[in-house]
């Protein structure tokens, strides 16, 4: 039996697909398989998604099939409450998949990163050797059935995604093409939310990795690179965050946040500092708007005044500082699971905090009229799935009954041989197959029916009763 067990935007808490987030993906699918029961497992694992797919052994009804996939993934997950996971069953589960695949179970309905991620668990589950012939059917159709469907309808046409609706959020804020941006990150929604930022005209941006791998990424991708030692500065000067790394903690908060701005402070002086002669060439705030790189700003100057009454969180001394800040407000996108950034960030003066929970609130409507389309095609389409897989369930039977006929043809023409002329054993053979086909048509006919009607439990008992053919498996 087909089994999906699924958490999701839909069905499930944040907290609940952060704690499952955790899990490591790779070594999931073996995890799953190690169950007894279970002959195949595929783990999706996204940022909105937690959802593995198994391949069950159990001549008990759905509810007992659930049971058992509960049960492995509480093993498997260590998960206490492996309840929050929903179990769907055979035909449920098929259609789930292949609308997951479509993108219609999306926070962005027709989201396209989806369908490759559907790939790519089912590559990971190859490597890992816990697929079964089932699972590699079902998810070859779930991709038949994506492109069927981006081809057929209208959903998907603009390659919507999560990291484009969370940007066109931002750009109602900040206008990105005049924005210092900091990119966390060096992964391939790090790779996506770059190539997005320079669609929507983003000319400053720099990278910082807290693995160490933004120099590589940064040179590939022709921007900037943040040391570790420097990110502290460069969070606080950044107009944009955006943060897309599977770290398994917070990589930016409020102490960062605030060390930055500490930082920032003593670069420039104001009324009452102890440097008070810096001009235009010479101050680092000033090199930023030229659009140097925050570390250029942060060795031009030596002098360490007191901290500017502004970055220190001071609201009402703005017209005191003679440097031109330039910004009102800073947001920070958050785009990990688990959470790359803290909620603390949004204590610090005028930052703004946009994670996937925001995001989510203001995903669009869906287009109907496109979006029911597809929901037809994925149930035609799961439809298929389920009759070919009934019809592979009573393929065996249906082989047997035609050895045990083809047997008796077999026996019949062997006695006939013995006697009559070449002629006559010659126009005996050919009556006798032309009348095994007749026989078989029917039965074979009926069969695909029961089993497409659930009921390939009946021709196996009918016959068995009838033939004695009783092992078929």
């Amino acid at each position: 039996m087909l089994i999906c067990l699924t958490a999701s935007h839909k069905n499930a808490d944040f907290t609940a697909l952060e704690t499952l987030s955790t899990a490591d993906a790779a070594q999931l699918p073996t995890a799953f398989a190690a169950h007894p029961a279970v002959d195949g497992a595929v783990v999706i694992s996204t940022c909105n998604r937690f959802e593995v797919y198994l391949d069950v052994q159990t001549d008990k009804d759905a509810a007992e099939a659930a049971g058992i996939a509960q049960t492995a993934a509480a093993d498997a997950l260590g998960f206490h409450h492996p309840e929050a996971l929903e179990p769907l069953t055979d035909v449920r589960a098929a259609e789930h998949l292949f609308s997951v695949a479509a993108g219609l179970e999306s926070v962005v309905i027709g989201e396209g990163e989806i369908a490759g991620q559907v790939r790519r668990a089912l590559s990971s589950a190859q490597e890992a050797g816990t697929t079964s012939p089932h699972l590699e059917r079902l998810f070859q159709r779930a991709s038949e059935t994506q492109r069927g469907i981006k081809n057929r309808t209208g959903i998907g046409e603009a390659g919507r995604s999560i990291v484009r609706l969370a940007l066109d959020l931002a750009s109602a804020r900040v206008d990105l093409a005049d924005a210092r941006v900091l990119l966390v990150g060096t992964g391939r929604f790090a790779g996506i939310s770059l190539a997005e930022l320079r669609r929507r005209g983003a000319k400053s941006v720099e990278v910082w990795s807290p693995s160490g791998r933004g120099n590589g990424f940064a040179r590939s991708h022709a921007i900037g690179h943040v040391d570790g030692r420097d990110a502290a500065l460069a969070a606080a000067t950044a107009d944009v965050i955006v943060t897309c790394t599977s770290a398994d903690g917070f990589v930016v908060d409020a102490e960062l946040l605030t060390a930055g701005r500490q930082q920032l402070a003593a670069t420039h002086a104001f009324p009452g500092s102890a440097a008070r002669d810096h001009d235009a060439s010479g101050c680092p705030m000033r090199l930023l708007t030229a659009g140097a790189s925050i570390a250029d700003a942060h060795r031009a100057t030596t002098t360490a005044p007191l901290g500017c009454p502004v970055h220190a969180g001071g609201a009402t001394a703005v017209a005191e500082c003679p440097v031109e800040h330039g910004r009102a407000a800073q947001l920070v996108i958050d785009m990990g699971m688990p959470r790359n950034v803290d909620p603390d960030v949004a204590t610090v003066h005028g930052v703004e905090l946009l994670d996937l929970e925001t995001i989510r609130l203001h995903a669009p409507l869906e287009h109907l009229t496109a979006t029911e389309d597809a929901r037809g095609l994925v149930r035609k389409a799961a439809r298929r799935f389920e009759r070919g897989t009934a019809e592979r369930q009573v393929g065996p039977a249906i082989a047997a009954l035609r050895q045990h006929v083809e047997e008796a043809m077999e026996a019949e023409l062997e006695r006939i041989a013995k006697r009559g002329s070449e002629a006559e054993r010659k126009a005996a053979e050919q009556a006798l197959r032309h009348f095994a086909g007749v026989l078989l048509h029917k039965p074979t006919v009926r069969a695909r029916e029961l089993a497409a009607e659930g009921r390939h439990d009946d021709f196996l008992s009918a016959i068995d009763a009838l033939y004695g053919i009783d092992d078929v498996a």
